[in-house]
């Protein structure tokens, strides 16, 4: 069947609208597990689909009560947490949109987005989100209300999260049928999602997402089998990005359970508690972890020997288990070894009953994702943006090819320009860009083809494999292209101790680069080598780390073409952080603006050019 065809097909069949998923799903499994989350004593709680649904049709109640229409916006703003899923769900059901802002945004930033989607009432997770919304007087009129989350309201705007939910039961008695209403005046084509871009370069973009959007994405990867009711899914990415909030779409489509909390420094623990089936993620996640392993107590003396020993064995074993075929006997023993030793540790951290793992929202490094298949760990790569509503293409961790960003979903149209610039077009793709055509114009053309701004190529078997994206490249003064992300992949997963890294080089006879250290990992060394009372900023610049990082980096380089390589670098002795404008609210690094205001460390790595 052609492409175009099978895509006719699945958006035929597609559910209406996201509160149609809802109520299907209610309908199909009430009282199976919706939702497990960790309330104030780190107690884990339950929710069926049945007692969810009670919360969401009081809230999108309340919204209706309050007098929102249809496509009005309504943000939140806090991490992923059980009550902005229900909020969300709230908002589809009540045929308004959810406008999306991240916890961490600046208060200026927060001003814009709401001016700009138009908010007319904001859920905030709490008072620190309160006052930035408040901060703007000039929104007092449009945003008349605030729901917060966690702490007390003030007996007029801001109200909390349990007083919004009685006052949306109490309008349910009264009007029984105002939210099924609202879910039957929803359709694909109504907007059901705001979600603000990162802003890498000016101000965020607002993307238009409809419901067919998320119903034709539900559906096309439903046909890849690759989770059912039966799994339990680790939910920590944030909901203000689009890969977070499609996983809500997932749910109400395939019905499985949600292991619900945000805090990043919780997420090993979580695991090892909830124990769930899958997990999505972006790629700082199993860098950390990877890292953790590499500079922790166990990569000294003897258990660092096994460690080794036991890692070099797996390697040994991936070009066997991906081409499915078994084992020799006597690698096949040596594995189980260790196996036993070393690699059933690290699975108990993630949880007893882990499958696989999704990576998505930036590319993965090879090296990375082979050291975790080494381990038994199976992390496959999936490949998306905000205008294509999260997943275009992913791999099966039952078929999983290593650097492979995998197939197109179900009924996709795809294509590779004349200069390597990758093109989709289907139900996925925004309808806009909000309050701004002409940088709509920019990527979408006549003829319905999002133009990622993404170079990279298709093998014969249809996988998609990245390079960079298209205005990121540098030009070497010798004429040589690099990919910026090709050398701080490189970096980032040969270098354990490097948190962030910016590629330099643009008009230069070679390449430079710009590093972050973990504060974790820094500090631990640190009270390791006799510097227990040593700043962040004092162990960042000590030569016995820069010698460290120097047999790193050599190693990194290695993984890099000669006019890749990077001939210098300088250690930031602080990290990059929203604040500062170094990174954006989902903490992508603003390279542009990096290289402006580090311009005298640029200087200094390229004042003996000559040498390079």
């Amino acid at each position: 069947m052609e492409v175009a065809e099978l895509q006719r097909r699945i958006y035929a069949q597609a559910p209406e609208s996201l509160g149609a998923m809802l109520l299907a799903r209610v309908l199909k499994t009430p009282d199976r597990e919706a939702f497990t989350y960790p309330d104030a004593d780190e107690i884990w709680q339950s929710l069926t689909w049945a007692e969810l649904n009670d919360q969401i049709e009081a809230v999108a109640a309340a919204l209706i009560a309050r007098g929102l229409q249809d496509e009005d916006r309504v943000a939140i703003a806090a991490i992923t947490r059980i009550e902005w899923a229900i909020a969300d769900y709230a908002i589809a059901c009540a045929a308004c949109a959810t406008t999306t802002v991240y916890p961490n945004t600046a208060a200026d930033e927060v001003g814009w987005i709401l001016s700009d989607s138009g908010a007319k009432l904001v859920f905030a997770e709490n008072a620190t989100q309160v006052e930035k919304v408040k901060a703007h007087t000039e929104l007092a009129d449009a945003i008349q209300t605030i729901v917060v989350f966690e702490g007390e309201g003030d007996g007029g705007r801001v109200v909390t999260w349990a007083d919004f939910q009685a006052e949306g039961r109490a309008y349910l008695k009264e009007h029984p049928a105002c939210v099924t209403d609202a879910i039957a005046r929803t359709n694909k084509n109504t907007l059901s999602a705001l979600i603000y871009t990162s802003g890498t370069t000016g101000r965020p973009k607002g993307v238009r997402l409809n419901h067919g959007a998320w119903s034709y994405l539900s559906a096309s990867v439903e046909l890849l089998d690759l989770v059912g009711e039966a799994d339990l899914g680790f939910l920590w990415l944030p909901l203000s990005h689009v890969f977070g909030l499609s996983m809500l779409a997932f749910q109400l489509q395939y019905g499985f359970r949600t292991a619900i909390d945000g805090r990043i420094d919780r997420i090993i623990d979580n695991l090892a508690v909830t124990n769930p089936t899958f997990m999505c993620g972006a790629p700082r996640i199993f860098e950390k972890v990877r890292a953790a392993v590499l500079t922790g107590d166990t990569s000294r003396g003897v258990k660092g020997r096994i460690a080794r020993w036991a890692f070099a064995t797996g390697y040994k074993t991936v070009p066997y288990r991906l081409d499915r075929q078994p084992l020799p006997r006597g690698l096949a023993a040596e594995y189980a070894v260790a196996d036993r030793l070393v690699f059933s540790k690290l699975r108990a951290k993630m949880g007893k009953n882990l499958r696989f793992m999704i990576s998505g929202s930036a590319k993965l490094s090879p090296q990375v994702q082979r050291w975790f298949y080494a381990a038994g760990i199976t992390v496959v790569e999936g490949y998306g943006c905000t205008e294509t509503s999260a997943v275009s293409f992913v791999n099966h961790y039952n078929n999983p090819v290593m650097g492979s960003l995998g197939p197109a979903i179900p009924g996709l149209e795809t294509k590779i320009e004349a200069d390597g610039e990758i093109l989709v077009r289907g139900p996925v793709v925004m309808s806009g860009y909000h309050n701004n055509p002409e940088a709509t114009a920019e990527v979408l053309d006549a003829d319905g083809w999002f133009h990622t701004g993404d170079i990279g190529h298709l093998d014969a078997d249809g996988f998609l494999f990245i390079t960079d994206r298209k205005k990121d490249l540098m030009k070497t003064s010798g004429g040589k292209y690099v990919a910026p992300a090709k050398v701080e992949g490189a970096i980032m997963a040969n270098v354990p101790y490097v948190s962030q890294a910016v590629a330099v080089g643009d008009g230069h006879k070679f390449i430079g680069a710009l590093l972050v250290l973990d504060p974790e990992a820094l500090m631990r060394w640190g009270k390791n080598h006799g510097h227990p009372d040593a700043t962040y900023a004092e162990l960042s610049q000590r030569p016995e780390i820069r010698r460290s990082i120097d047999r790193f980096m050599a190693r990194a380089n290695r993984r890099l073409e000669h006019w890749e390589t990077v001939k210098k670098y300088a250690i930031l002795d602080h990290e990059l952080t929203v604040d500062e404008g170094g990174v954006t609210a989902n903490m992508k690094i603003r390279r542009n603006f990096v290289i402006q205001e580090y311009a005298g460390l640029v200087d200094e790595l390229f004042a003996g050019e000559g040498e390079g």
